[in-house]
């Protein structure tokens, strides 16, 4: 039995986690396997390694693309001045929106060419886990010619929004799960055709769902704004003939990407360059990456800070995040140094960094 090709995009390839590694050796011998990218962000998951590419010449797995299909990061320009927002009034403001939305999600659906029965409560909420909306500012200017040819404006309130396709995506991966889907399918047969179809109707479900939840924050803040990008990080596409599985893998094929760090760290806006992106699977990191398991995050963070001493950051955001256990799950410790993740981007001829951004408030849950 043929094993993959593993390529690892880091400066020191000793500074993967071995478990991260060990998810990939396996991965890299399945059948239909032919190629597997490890990006800076590379980390542990359940059983599969996150911040990775597959690219397959024949078979989808429907476990390497996991449960949040869909899964990405959109960024907004608002047309709020930087100098008009008021942190403490736009907190207050940032209520209701873990509730079900009260607007249209059939007539949001359909106009998505996606069936009104796909409408649920779920649509239009963040969800658990590392999603998030940030309300951030640029911090600065690193390419001045790009970000000015691209009409942005720096003394604006910028906002993130990452949240996926919620329970419909893990539907999708637990039925297919059941049908024993983990062992491969073959791409060009009747469960390969069927399969892909519920895939990117869940991509497509998850796109409404940002657009949805950036609809409801700029209306709790009574702002306007203009998305700039929309890009997902779990998914398979058709690529070089094959089928390419990106699991926390950001696209480097679809124009400008947002690679966040964690929630007491800086984003980045990064343009994708063309010349070394094959040697990545056409991949980018798609943001800091786990340094810590959410079980070695409480048990690392609980016994020296209170839940509240995670509600402002070093950098002086704040944290709305009234589920005590995810708080220190989603800690700032726990992720790797973002920093570092698009140095090594950048050494690799993958990236080049348009812009550096600030957090101002990250939003992950708020109690009724």
């Amino acid at each position: 039995m043929s094993v993959a090709a593993i390529d690892l995009i880091g400066a020191d390839p000793r500074s993967f986690d071995p478990v991260a590694l060990d998810q990939l050796a396996r991965t890299a011998a399945m059948p239909g396997i032919a190629r597997v990218v490890g990006l800076p962000d590379l980390h542990a998951g359940r059983g599969i390694a996150v911040g990775a590419a597959y690219w397959s010449p024949s078979h989808l797995y429907p476990h390497l693309v996991g449960g949040d299909i869909g899964c990405g990061m959109a960024l907004w320009q608002t047309d709020d001045a930087l100098r008009k927002f008021r942190p403490d009034t736009a907190e207050r403001k940032l209520h209701g929106l873990d509730d079900a939305w009260d607007g249209d999600a059939a007539a949001m659906l359909e106009e998505a060419g996606l069936p009104a029965g796909l409408a649920d409560a779920s649509l239009g909420t963040i969800g658990g886990g590392n999603h998030f909306v940030e309300l951030q500012r640029i911090e600065e200017v690193v390419d001045p010619d790009r970000f000015a040819g691209l009409e942005l404006q720096a003394d604006r309130v910028w906002m993130m929004v990452h949240s996926g396709s919620r329970g419909l995506g893990q539907a999708i991966l637990d039925a297919w799960t059941a049908r024993g889907a983990a062992a491969g399918i073959a791409a060009d047969s009747d469960d390969g055709r069927a399969y892909r179809g519920e895939h990117d109707r869940a991509m497509a479900w998850a796109g409404v769902n940002r657009r949805v939840i950036a609809a409801r924050f700029l209306a709790a803040l009574g702002l306007g704004g203009r998305c700039l990008l929309d890009i997902c990080h779990n998914s398979v596409t058709p690529h070089d003939g094959g089928w390419l599985h990106r699991k926390g893998a950001a696209p480097a094929d679809r124009g400008l990407v947002a690679i966040p760090g964690s929630r007491g760290d800086f984003s980045y806006l990064v343009a994708p360059l063309a010349a070394n992106t094959d040697a990545a699977l056409h991949s980018l990191a798609h943001g800091a990456g786990r340094k810590w398991s959410r079980g070695d995050a409480r048990a690392r963070l609980a016994g020296r800070f209170k839940a509240t001493d995670l509600e402002r950051t070093p950098l002086g955001s704040r944290v709305i995040c009234e589920d005590r256990q995810l708080i220190f799950e989603e800690a700032p410790q726990a992720y790797k140094d973002i920093a570092r993740v698009i140095s090594e981007l950048e050494q690799a001829g993958l990236v080049a960094v348009v812009a550096r951004l600030r957090p101002l408030i990250s939003y992950k849950v708020r109690r009724a």
